[in-house]
């Protein structure tokens, strides 16, 4: 009877620990910073694994089973669901440019910044782990079990944004300015109650085409990325999962032969001049044409 009584209270006092604890928290979440939290993780988290999935498809299966358009219109709708699910919430930023013009423009307190930026962080982080998780048996196929940045079968950018070939840092940047700032200037004119807003509930719908619309026309140079919360922690991911520092490096470009020609220490040196009587059109077997491969050096400076 005693071990009775005893497991009796023991479990109703177990009973009353984890109704405490189910009020407790239930008392956090109920707090508007902790909510807002929560809402910027999941917003993020849904826009990031669709279109770093669509990102995979594209790299890892090619023209069969991804394109271009494929990750526009994944990251357009994927921006339209994360909407959907954090709108009412925190206005489901899912990116740290669109939160620091909202707080300079005075439209929310600046302690909100960093509560917002970390939700957004840690919702593309783990929507790196999510994809890398879900394609790992691809991604070691495709690159023949070696992790790159760079090359044929480099995987780096599915995870976050790389320069092309054509690009250099400082255009990068100019780049991703001008259309983050394209970005906001539409956010604005399609959210100005006193201008010409979308229609009432259309909002997110209209936002996502906008992500298309950017990609489709001005994703080229540099990705796209407009966002630090999207390309930051993949990158950070990919550096942790194997990829190495090389994630975080810019590789030198060849130097052009307009550059070559115009930098002061490599100049087009002349061939030596030949007497008029042993000029020829062709030159004579046992006198060898002079080699050009010193004439026009196109070494790095």
């Amino acid at each position: 009877m005693a071990q009775v009584g005893g497991q009796r209270r023991s479990n109703s006092n177990f009973k009353m620990v984890s109704w405490s604890v189910l009020m407790r928290m239930q008392a956090t979440l109920q707090k508007e910073m902790v909510r807002e939290f929560l809402a910027e993780f999941m917003s993020t988290y849904v826009m990031m694994v669709f279109g770093l999935g669509a990102i995979a498809h594209m790299v890892l299966g090619g023209k069969k089973f991804g394109s271009y358009l494929s990750v526009n219109l994944a990251f357009g709708f994927g921006v339209t669901i994360g909407m959907h699910v954090a709108g009412n919430i925190s206005g489901a930023h899912m990116n740290a440019a669109v939160t620091f013009t909202t707080c300079a423009l005075g439209r929310m307190p600046w302690r909100k910044f960093p509560v917002y930026v970390l939700g957004q962080f840690l919702g593309s982080f783990m929507a790196a782990v999510t994809i890398y998780s879900l394609f790992y048996t691809a991604i070691i196929h495709f690159s023949g079990n070696l992790l790159t940045v760079t090359g044929p079968t480099a995987t780096a950018g599915i995870f976050a944004t790389y320069l092309p070939e054509h690009m250099i840092l400082w255009r990068g940047f100019l780049d991703e300015m001008f259309i983050t700032g394209m970005l906001q200037l539409c956010l604005f004119a399609i959210t100005d109650k006193d201008n010409n807003p979308a229609l009432r509930g259309t909002e997110a719908l209209v936002v996502g085409l906008l992500i298309v619309i950017i990609g489709a026309s001005l994703g080229m140079n540099s990705g796209y990325a407009m966002n630090p919360s999207r390309d930051l922690p993949p990158r950070f991911f990919t550096f942790i999962a194997g990829w190495g520092k090389q994630v975080f490096s810019i590789p030198r470009k060849p130097q052009s032969l307009e550059n070559s020609m115009v930098c002061e220490d490599h100049r087009i040196t002349e061939l030596p001049k030949t007497s008029p009587s042993t000029t020829s059109p062709i030159a004579p077997s046992n006198q060898p044409v002079p080699s050009l491969s010193g004439s026009m050096p196109l070494e790095q400076f």
